[in-house]
Formats: structure tokens, sequence, C-alpha cells
């Protein structure tokens, strides 16, 4: 059967395949498009902009209501209307998340090895079990019960959550270094004892053939719609982000030859480049503010992915 080259139909299919749940989407939304033009909008241009996802207002009212509760979002009354922005709390937990989204194709990795020791008396089963499960979505594995590891570890993000949790003066957090005398091979041995490589390689790979096709539909379009890019960017973002914040980010001498993760990264870096331009046209003439109309993205937007300008000053797209 043929692939479908209309980005119509490409959208179709990719919220069938994706199926975003609404609360997630608007995170994404959220992170991907508002946080860069200062993190607030006016719920009512949210929710016109979230309907074309084909979600109803009860929804987004709902899910926006959970946000605030889970301190995503703050609510500010003017008048009659509400507008959500960014809490601070949200803002260093999106910080986080877009350091590890957002990433440079290449990473340097200094062959050290970064240790989180867990077992004090100190720390209850309760709290020992909470740390545990923050620490491997930070991306830290587990080599022994007590004992979780990563090569490269978002270092903001860990004294953040050791802060939340209250154990910052209860864990050891201490750096090792592999050596590489024998080579990589027990460490490989050791990387698929403490990750769950092979279902990331699976994830990785259907990514790959849900969006290749969006690439080759784009790059021969004799034009690109805002309204499509602007669905095609966030349901790619969206997808992305599900499968990398699962992703350790090893280094890749840990890793299997051809590893899908850094192809995904390169395909949605070169769609992201391609439609940047047609899909911020659409954010900024659909979502308000309390001043008025959404802001100039901060400089600091056109870094991501190691860089989206192709020229100083001038965006891709």
């Amino acid at each position: 059967m043929a692939r479908p080259r209309r980005t119509e139909d490409l959208v179709a299919n990719l919220l069938q395949a994706i199926a975003p749940r609404a609360k997630s989407l608007i995170i994404t939304v959220y992170g991907d498009a508002i946080l860069p033009h200062g993190g607030s909008a006016w719920l009512g241009s949210l929710i016109d902009l979230m309907a074309h996802f084909d979600m109803s207002e009860r929804i987004v009212r709902t899910s926006v209501f959970r946000l605030g509760k889970d301190d995503w979002l703050t609510n500010t009354q003017i008048g009659r209307r509400s507008f959500y922005r960014v809490t601070e709390s949200g803002r260093e937990r999106f910080a986080a998340a877009e350091r590890r989204i957002y990433a440079p194709l290449v990473r340097y990795w200094d062959r050290g090895w970064h240790m989180v020791l867990i077992g004090q008396p100190s720390i209850g089963p309760d709290l020992r079990e909470k740390l545990r499960s923050e620490l491997a979505w930070l991306g830290f594995g587990a080599v022994a019960p007590n004992v979780l590891t990563h090569p490269a570890y978002d270092e903001a993000a860990l004294h953040r959550l050791l802060r939340e949790l209250g154990v910052a003066d209860k864990v050891v957090v201490m750096r090792a270094e592999h050596d590489r005398s024998g080579g990589f091979g027990a460490m490989r041995e050791l990387v698929r004892d403490c990750w769950d490589i092979e279902r990331l390689e699976a994830d990785y790979a259907g990514f790959l053939t849900r969006f290749r096709p969006v690439w080759q539909a784009l790059e021969g379009a004799d034009g690109l719609d805002p309204r499509q890019c602007f669905l095609l960017r966030t349901l790619m973002i969206h997808d992305f982000r599900r499968i990398l914040l699962r992703d350790p980010l090893l280094p890749p001498d840990l890793l299997p030859h051809d590893w899908p993760g850094q192809a995904s990264r390169m395909l949605t870096r070169n769609i992201y480049r391609l439609i940047l331009g047609a899909s911020e046209s659409f954010v900024m003439n659909s979502l308000t503010t309390a001043d008025g109309p959404l802001p100039e993205a901060a400089p600091a937007f056109l870094d991501r992915f190691g860089g989206l300008a192709d020229e100083p000053g001038r965006m891709v797209g």
C-alpha cells in the first residue's frame, strides 16, 4: 500500500498511531511552543489550539486544571479571562526535559560513571522506593538494589530531586572510572542488565517508521502549510519525548552498533529545522497572552538541537 504523501493524511495517521492523552500533549505544547515565548497563554486560545488535535473544550479545561494541581501551571484571572503560565517548579522540570530532548547530536563523554548510594538507614523504605523510581526517570540504572549509576547524568536535575525529596544530606553521590583494559564487552553486558535497551531500540525503530515518511513528504513539498507544520512538529516532539525520557542517553561506546536513537534524534532535528518557521508562524497567530500576542521566542530557543539558525539571527524554515 502506498504511503500517504499529503501532510493532512500524515497528521491523521500520526494522531491515530500516537493517540496522545490531552494532559500529556498540553505539557508538550507548553514545553515546546509556549515556554520559549514567555510561558503564558489565555485559556481560550489554548482551547482553540488543542481543537486542532480533536480535543474538546471540556477535556482541555480538565487537563489544565489538573496541571495546576500538579504544580505545572498557575492561573491568573483578568476580567473574565483565565491565563495559565508555567510555575517555577514547572520551569525547572521543563528545563531538565529540554536538556535531554533538544540536546546536540554529538555529546562528550569523559568515560566516568556517577554512582548514587541510597541504602543508608536514615532513608525509610517508602522514601527509598520513591527515590529509586525518580532516579530511574533521570536515566539512572540499578547495578544493585541501593546503588544506581549513570555515565553522564544531569547534575542540576539530580540535585533538584534530592532537595525536593529531602535527602540531599542522606545519600552518597560519588564518581567512578571504568578500567578500559578489558574493552567494553563486559560493560555492555552490564548496561543490558541495568537498562531495557531492547525495548528502547524497538521504540526508536517505531519512531523512525512513523516519521521518515513525514520527512520524505515535507522535503518534496511545494509549500509548507503553517497549521500542518505545527501539528506535525507537536506530534513529533510528543512522540520523541515519550521515548527519550525513558532513554538514559548512554554514550555510543556502550550501545549496539547502528543505535536507532541517534538516527531518531537526527531525523527529529532535520524535520524540526525544516518546519520551524511555518510552525512558529502558526503558534504566534494562534495564542494570546494577557499583554496581547505572544512575544518573540527567547534567543536560547535557537540553540535547540545544537542550533536552529543557518546563519546568525536567521531561523531555518
